[in-house]
Formats: C-alpha cells, sequence, structure tokens
C-alpha cells in the first residue's frame, strides 16, 4: 500500500511543536549554564574571606605584617570584577555575548587552576596569588556582564523575571555557601579553596561552548567610549580602595 502524504497544515504544524520544543529545552540549558555561572562566581567572592588565616599560612605570611597583601587578595576580586562590567558589557554588544561569556568562562577556570597551582611562597607566593585572583575576576566580568542579556534572549517575556529570579538566588546562595566551604575546605588544605571551582569551570567552560548559541544583534556603531571607561574605571577604584 502507498503511503498517504500527510496534508500540508499538519506537517506544519508539526514543525511548529518541535520548534517550540527545541525552544523550551534551550531556555531550561541557558539557565542552567548561567545559573551555575552565577554561583560560582558569588562563591569566589567570599571564598577567601574565612580562609585567608590558613591561606597566608599555607604561602608562610603574616597578615598582620603584610596588610598590602591581605587588602588586595580582599578587595581585588570584587574592584576588577565590578570595574569591568561596564566595558565588558559593551565590548559583548559590540562582538557577540555568547562569545565573549565562553571566553570569560574560560579565563575563570584558568584563573582557578593557577591559583590551586601557586607554585611559590612568602612575597612572590602572595603576589602570584593576587594576580591569579585578577585574572579570575576578569573572567567573572565576561560572564556576569553578559547572563542576563543571553537569559533575556532565550527567554519569552513572560518568563524573563523567573528566569533572572532564580539566577539572582543561585548568586545570593553562593555567597553564604562560599564562607561555609572557605572555612571547611581550608581546614583540609588551603589549595582545596581555590580547587573547588576548577571542576566546575570546566564543566561550565565546556557545557556553554558546545550548547550556547549567539543571537542576533542590531546593527549598532562598532565604538566604545575609551575614555568615559577609564574615567568610570578609575573613579570606582578609587571609591572602593577609600571604603575598604
Amino acid at each position: 500500500m502507498e503511503a498517504v502524504p500527510s496534508p500540508p497544515g499538519d506537517r506544519l504544524d508539526g514543525e511548529i511543536a518541535a520548534g517550540r520544543r527545541k525552544s523550551i529545552d534551550y531556555k531550561w540549558i541557558v539557565l542552567s549554564i548561567t545559573t551555575i555561572e552565577m554561583f560560582m562566581v558569588s562563591v569566589n567572592g567570599s571564598i577567601t574571606l574565612i580562609s585567608l588565616p590558613a591561606i597566608f599560612n599555607g604561602i608562610n605570611i603574616d597578615p598582620f605584617t603584610s596588610f598590602q597583601y591581605l587588602l588586595w587578595v580582599l578587595m581585588g576580586y570584587s574592584l576588577v570584577t565590578a570595574t569591568l562590567l561596564l566595558s565588558f558589557g559593551r565590548l559583548s554588544d559590540m562582538y557577540g555575548r555568547v562569545r565573549l561569556y565562553n571566553v570569560g568562562f574560560a579565563i575563570f577556570t584558568v584563573g582557578s587552576i593557577l591559583l590551586f597551582l601557586t607554585p611559590n611562597t612568602g612575597d612572590a607566593g602572595a603576589m602570584e596569588i593576587i594576580v591569579f585572583r585578577l585574572v579570575q575576576a576578569v573572567g567573572a566580568s565576561f560572564t556576569f556582564s553578559n547572563s542576563a542579556a543571553i537569559l533575556t534572549d532565550a527567554f519569552p517575556a513572560n518568563e524573563r523575571g523567573k528566569a533572572l529570579g532564580l539566577n539572582m538566588i543561585a548568586f545570593l546562595a553562593g555567597q553564604f555557601i562560599g564562607l561555609i566551604l572557605g572555612g571547611i575546605l581550608a581546614y583540609f588544605n588551603w589549595r582545596y579553596v581555590f580547587l573547588v571551582s576548577v571542576p566546575v569551570g570546566i564543566l561550565g567552560t565546556i557545557w556553554a561552548f558546545l550548547k550556547l548559541r549567539e543571537s542576533p544583534l542590531p546593527r549598532r556603531a562598532r565604538r566604545i567610549d575609551i575614555w568615559g571607561n577609564i574615567s568610570f574605571i578609575g573613579g570606582l577604584t578609587i571609591f572602593l580602595l577609600g571604603i575598604t
């Protein structure tokens, strides 16, 4: 018997339904990737607060006589993340949000690996930790400045609030869990404080590169306000230094 071809209307309905299922799957993939990223970035912002004594003992530094190192280990990560958000957000609008988001995830993971491997002790070890934390912060800035935009592109208007809310819950939970993890891991070995981000970062980087899709961006002038960004970064740095 010859197969009876489906009416054009049925085929069209089937294609639309398949497209909707694919869209539904993709939006939840985006939410899972960005939630992992927000949680990881937040954990790394607070995990050193309670583990600093173990870190300084591990590299043979007395924090009471090396306040400059203590200051930058505490503040450097948050400072760089905050000051670069505006610039990286603009660059992402120009060159692609997903592209720079993926680059940021990879940079963050490399920074975590370098922190775990910190080879030296004393002043050299302290400087290495500060520099590697700044590398982490650059990666965090790329991801943090794009996660909300990527979510907005993936979710329909009536579900964006829920998606962004779940993202922020992960960020707030990470700040609290980072303190607990810092205390527990530092008890065993100070390097574990930085190692905890490595498997999550590797998984997130691979998953993001494989699954995230670039959304078309509207045509706009490819230009960045260099002096405005420098003024913003300088002013915010001075302000945060004064408060710290």
